[in-house]
């Protein structure tokens, strides 16, 4: 199968999952046991690199977020924002779930499960945090792994583009609000300095610079383009991995004292994942969009973009946080829960068209 690509102009092959993508949450698990382990072995050498902050701001990690977020960037054309007006039904619909219903409804979902149902099995001095790092992650639609999702389900390339590059736009205005917003009502105090100071590191400047490193790989033709993608792809990967280690090092105490926690946070994640893609996915089928429409449109409902969500946990709350701890939790399940999803979107075709 070939798909088109928007950004270039002509059809280019539409690739599975690497490796890396597609063994993620395996990744995942061996940076817990690294990263714990490492944490045991060497504490001086990882307090270290905790005290390594300009304006609290963690100087290796901010690299390292830099190095995660802004080969993704590169693949967003935001040109394609002038194909928005071609699926307005299936933007408006991606709009609603990521912007209207998503945040808040993890928000309360955070407040449900952290607050009420597991509250006596959970730290009570993280409890705050740890909703807060559930609203970094809805409150960030996902930006990179979506374009894999949507190749898996045949979804279509120029409306995939589209609501990416939308979403990206509205994420530099309107990710510190909203998170400002739900916190605030969450009754946690809003650090607006380093929550305006993140978005200004970890989304505006990357996308300026990506944009810029973009235009110069094309002005080489899609043959540069194509293999530049291909070999600074597994950096974004092998950067957030090694976020990660460092992240587990400063957490591994209170896991091995409370190893349940993740499995803890990763229900109301899971709940909101199934929430979401099913209410877009519906919502698209009645408004009368196309299933390859309908597809993308559920599967960026249902993802986050879990890298700036780390980024911005531990800039607001610190890497021993349960903040970061929760954001890490989306990461552990995103590959294997948005396969599911693809699953189903797939399967369902035939209900999905009979309307």
């Amino acid at each position: 199968m070939s798909a088109q690509n928007p950004a270039l102009g002509c059809a280019t092959p539409a690739p599975s999952m690497s490796i890396f993508e597609r063994y993620l949450t395996v990744w995942v698990l061996l940076c817990i046991v690294i990263g714990i382990a490492a944490g045991q072995i060497a504490p001086g050498i990882f307090q270290a690199i905790g005290h390594m902050e300009v304006a609290q701001v963690n100087l290796p990690v901010g690299l390292l977020i830099w190095i995660m977020v802004i080969p993704m960037l590169v693949k967003v054309d935001f040109a394609a924002l002038g194909q928005v007006r071609r699926h307005w039904r299936g933007i408006g619909v991606t709009l609603f779930v990521n912007w209207a219903v998503k945040p808040f409804s993890m928000a309360f979902l955070g407040w449900l499960f952290v607050r009420q149902v597991f509250a006596p099995w959970l730290p009570q001095d993280q409890l705050d945090s740890y909703i807060a790092g559930l609203i970094l992650l809805a409150a960030a639609p996902c930006t990179a792994m979506v374009f894999v999702w949507s190749r898996l389900t045949g979804g279509d390339p120029v409306f995939t583009l589209s609501q990416v590059a939308l979403n990206d736009a509205i994420m530099v205005f309107a990710f510190a609000p909203i998170v400002g917003l739900l916190l605030g009502i969450s009754s946690i105090t809003v650090p607006w300095d380093t929550l305006l100071t993140s978005v200004v590191l970890y989304i505006v400047i990357p996308v300026l610079l990506s944009q810029l490193w973009r235009r110069a790989l094309l002005k080489r033709g899609q043959a540069a383009f194509e293999r530049a993608m291909a070999r600074i792809g597994p950096l974004s990967i092998a950067a957030l991995l090694l976020t990660l280690v460092l992240l587990f090092a400063f957490q591994g105490q209170a896991i091995i004292q409370q190893p349940l926690v993740i499995a803890m946070l990763a229900v109301p994640i899971l709940i909101q994942v199934f929430f979401n893609s099913s209410l877009a996915y519906w919502l698209n089928r009645r408004v009368g969009e196309k299933h390859d429409i309908a597809c993308p449109s559920a599967l960026i409902g249902a993802s986050n973009f879990f890298e700036l969500a780390v980024a911005a946990a531990i800039a607001l709350f610190g890497f021993q946080s349960g903040a970061a701890l929760a954001t890490v939790a989306g990461v552990l399940i995103e590959v294997p829960v948005m396969l599911l999803v693809v699953r189903v979107v797939n399967r369902s075709r035939n209900w999905y068209e009979r309307a």
